[in-house]
């Protein structure tokens, strides 16, 4: 069996090879690049079952990388930062980004998170071909196997979070989730921090599904969360 292959990114080169040290020794292969154009030639060419990604780095930040790692793949991202202010930690969650770690950091949590993200990401895996792929309501599709958005027929661009967003809402129709649980189940860790980011991104999904169909609704319920709100027949 193959070993697991972590792509470490950082511009500090001590930073590198001290976590490719710990990592190996745990078992997995380890990549190494030193700013974000190298980062995206190794992901690449490498193909690893996770990246750690610094966030600032020379030629292009960790930001953009995760996001252009995001318009190809699913692979688990975890986020490596200076940074501890909940305006880094929702950016990094609306691109997509799996977990967050913030220096400096022990060694040992490192792994920790690494196989904690690993073990969703296969489990996910596993359970994908029981799961409906496509959630359709009157003027609303969304579907998960091609991570489409559709919107009165039409294509409409969504970032992979608010279309898991939106699948997760609309396949328990009715049913009303706390921003708490809705972190947990679709970025699938505990977020400790502002919720914010489930605003964030129920305001732009709103955007684009304002005014489509009578039949369901994006609805804050005051206090508690959101739901997605289906009308009896619908």
């Amino acid at each position: 069996m193959d070993k697991t292959k972590i792509l470490i990114v950082d511009d500090d080169k001590n930073i590198c090879e001290l976590l490719r040290l710990y990592l190996e020794k745990e078992g997995y292969e380890t990549a190494l690049a030193y700013d974000g154009e190298q980062a995206l030639e190794r992901f690449s060419s490498e193909k690893p079952s996770l990246i750690l990604l610094d966030v600032m780095m020379p030629k292009m930040d960790g930001w953009e990388v995760c996001r252009r790692v995001r318009a190809s793949s699913q692979v688990p991202v975890i986020m490596l930062t200076a940074k501890g202010e909940t305006f880094d930690k929702v950016l990094g969650l609306e691109l997509g980004a799996d977990d967050y770690i913030v220096k400096p950091f022990d060694t040992k949590e490192v792994v920790a998170r690494i196989k904690a993200v690993l073990r969703r990401y296969t489990a996910g895996a596993e359970k994908e071909e029981d799961l409906p792929k496509v959630i359709s309501y009157d003027k609303l599709s969304v579907d998960l196997t091609r991570y489409e958005l559709k919107v009165d027929g039409k294509v409409v661009d969504a970032p992979p979070k608010e279309l898991e967003l939106l699948y997760y809402l609309a396949s328990h129709p009715n049913r009303v989730f706390n921003r708490d649980q809705l972190l947990d189940e679709v970025w699938g860790f505990e977020y400790y921090g502002d919720s914010r980011t489930i605003d964030v991104h129920v305001k732009r999904l709103r955007e684009k599904l304002e005014g489509v169909s009578d039949q369901w609704n994006l609805k804050t319920v005051w206090g508690v969360g959101y739901k997605f709100e289906v009308k009896d027949g619908a």
